[in-house]
């Protein structure tokens, strides 16, 4: 008899948590092994139980989903994340993928895709509802942006928060938008200042403008 796969479920609302927890814990092959309110319960949780996958909601309190996820994978790269939540908005969707998500549900879809995902993510498969789907591969399809190759020296990450600097986002609006906490932001800027060798904000907008960033 195959084992059955390991689930944690992350969401800070209980009634859907529990929900959540009794559906898949009625199906044949799925072990419930824990649930978590918040998204630093979700990481401590998992870390000691080791579950196969994990459920995770984005909104949570004291760590979102995406900056969860982000630091399970580090730590734990052998456990899957499966995002299940509101949000579709292209934003919320490619930053849980940047963080490492391997899965990713919106809300109200049905049970039976919501296990087909879970044993997807568990046997080390990638699974996204048909319409995020699409827009993902669209996104892939049309290729780096040429902007990312003006500033050699800045990471990835860097360069993103040059693109949203340039667009006139504030650090808590850039905090958002990546689902970082505003000192992450804080000190991505500072770098990123050095790296360019700017003086202030201002300056390194006008660079990146030129650059053609922020668009």
């Amino acid at each position: 008899m195959a084992e059955a796969i390991r689930v944690l479920v992350a969401d800070d609302h209980p009634i859907f948590r529990d929900g959540l927890s009794m559906l898949l814990a009625s199906v044949d092959g799925i072990e419930v092994v824990a649930t978590a309110a918040n998204g630093r319960a979700a990481v401590a949780e998992a870390l000691r139980l080791r579950p196969a996958v994990v459920v995770m909601d984005v909104q949570m309190p004291e760590l979102n989903g995406v900056e969860a996820t982000r630091e399970l994978v580090a730590q734990a790269p052998d456990v899957g994340i499966v995002v299940l939540t509101m949000s579709e908005d292209d934003g919320t969707v490619f930053a849980a993928i940047r963080a490492g998500a391997r899965g990713y549900l919106v809300k109200g879809a049905e049970q039976e895709e919501i296990v087909r995902a879970i044993t997807t993510v568990a046997a080390g498969g990638a699974v996204f509802g048909a319409p995020l789907a699409a827009r993902i591969a669209q996104f892939f399809a049309a290729g780096p942006t040429p902007p990312a190759a003006a500033f050699p020296q800045l990471t990835a990450r860097e360069r993103e928060i040059l693109d949203l600097l340039a667009a006139g986002r504030s650090n808590g609006q850039i905090a958002a938008a990546l689902f970082l906490s505003p000192k992450t932001v804080r000190n991505n800027v500072s770098t990123v200042f050095a790296k360019l060798q700017v003086a202030d904000r201002a300056e390194a907008i006008v660079r990146a403008r030129d650059a053609g960033l922020g668009r």
